[in-house]
């Protein structure tokens, strides 16, 4: 029960961008990425709260059947089981010298006189790099004496993303997990088309009859998380996701029509190139005006570091831009705001940048509005 057997349950995970700025640094430098699995992580989180339980089937005490036992760790079950993994796991590197990120909870970094060593964690994955293999593996020998860790060497496969080394970088791939969507849906045998939304897609339908949200949730939720690596489809699945609660057939045939793509396209992937500077540069746009519905633009952006993608979005925008200078400032500052988050990302793991980071926009009336105040002046209403 909430506030007696338990308070908090939420246990943080790893932001896909923070992995991909890790891996990205690794290839750069270069430094050796590892693997490891904490075997049963949950039976390792030590509670706050008594907990009791019944006596499991089979293993009654004869002379007191009507017993409970006190638990003394969690147990897979526990609501708060993920969070006391967490909370035990933290302060287990927190003993080794770790520092926990305010960014980013989910990265933990080590400065020694031997170099930096960043650690993310993802339940029971974690990803290790550092500076030396000597440092690598003296931290991964710290953390099999404390839990029953296993080493599986050389990051190549880390929660649906492939992960293969070739001779300039490293490829990032998530092909199983679209094959096996595709076949889910029985959509191995379509067609392929060359675009995963159309010149002018409606995403307006006037379609009255509402097909299953909760199956149409389901393969838009997967899509989701091949963004991951695919920034191609990144702004056909944001158009997708807006129609969650009232999916029509019409949307469905959107969804139907990016697998199609994405079917075409399986070898597609995230590159990282080894021999790129440690530099920041955006590159920000928006519409004006591009959902009829709620007349709110969309913000798209991408962040490299180097020559390698890191972050991108494609979102649509809080409140209504009443002109385009508007728009591409809102698409600035949102901008702006992840290049800020990456760079203080970048001062934890301990990596000072080889020239202060860029930004280009295609706009000079939104540029302007960044340089002078007189443009805070309020605008007449467009939108008539």
């Amino acid at each position: 029960m909430l506030g007696i057997d338990f308070d908090e349950t939420f246990n943080p995970v790893l932001k896909s961008t923070t992995l991909r700025l890790v891996i990205a640094l690794a290839t750069i430098l270069p430094r050796p990425l590892r693997q490891l699995n904490v075997k049963n992580a949950f039976l390792h989180g030590k509670l706050k709260e008594i907990v009791y339980m019944t006596q499991p089937p089979g293993f009654e005490n004869p002379k007191h059947p009507n017993y409970v036992c006190q638990l003394s760790s969690s147990i897979y079950g526990l609501k708060q089981a993920p969070r006391a993994w967490f909370g035990t796991f933290t302060l287990h590197l927190l003993k080794l010298g770790f520092k926990c990120s305010p960014i980013d909870s989910s990265l933990f970094v080590l400065h020694t006189s031997q170099g930096n060593a960043p650690l993310l964690l993802y339940v029971g994955d974690i990803v290790l790099t550092a500076s030396s293999e000597i440092l690598l593996q003296k931290i991964i020998d710290h953390l099999m004496s404390a839990f029953a860790l296993k080493d599986l060497g050389t990051l190549n496969y880390f929660l649906g993303i492939e992960v293969v080394k070739f001779n300039g970088g490293i490829f990032l791939s998530q092909a199983k997990c679209a094959t096996d969507l595709l076949t889910r849906i029985a959509m191995l045998e379509a067609s392929i088309i060359s675009k995963p939304l159309a010149v002018k897609e409606n995403t307006t339908s006037r379609d009255k009859e509402l097909i299953d949200a909760k199956e149409y949730r389901k393969i838009v939720g997967a899509l989701q998380y091949l963004t991951i690596t695919r920034v191609d489809i990144c702004h056909a699945i944001n158009k997708v996701c807006q129609f969650m609660q009232s999916s029509t057939l019409t949307h469905l045939r959107q969804v139907k029509r990016i697998l199609r793509y994405i079917k075409g396209t399986l070898h597609y992937g995230l590159w990282f190139y080894s021999n790129s500077p440690l530099s920041l540069t955006g590159f920000c746009d928006a519409d004006w005006v591009g959902c009829t519905t709620t007349r709110r633009s969309t913000t798209g952006f991408c962040i490299f570091l180097g020559a390698n993608c890191i972050s991108w979005s494609s979102k649509k925008q809080l409140t209504v831009a009443r002109s385009t200078a508007k728009a591409k400032y809102h698409a600035l500052a949102s901008t702006t705001t992840e290049i800020v988050w990456i760079t203080y990302l970048l001062r934890d793991i301990g990596i000072s940048l080889s020239s202060p980071p860029q930004l280009f926009l295609d706009n000079i009336s939104a540029l302007c509005i960044c340089l002078s105040i007189q443009f805070f002046m309020p605008e007449p209403n467009t939108l008539s």
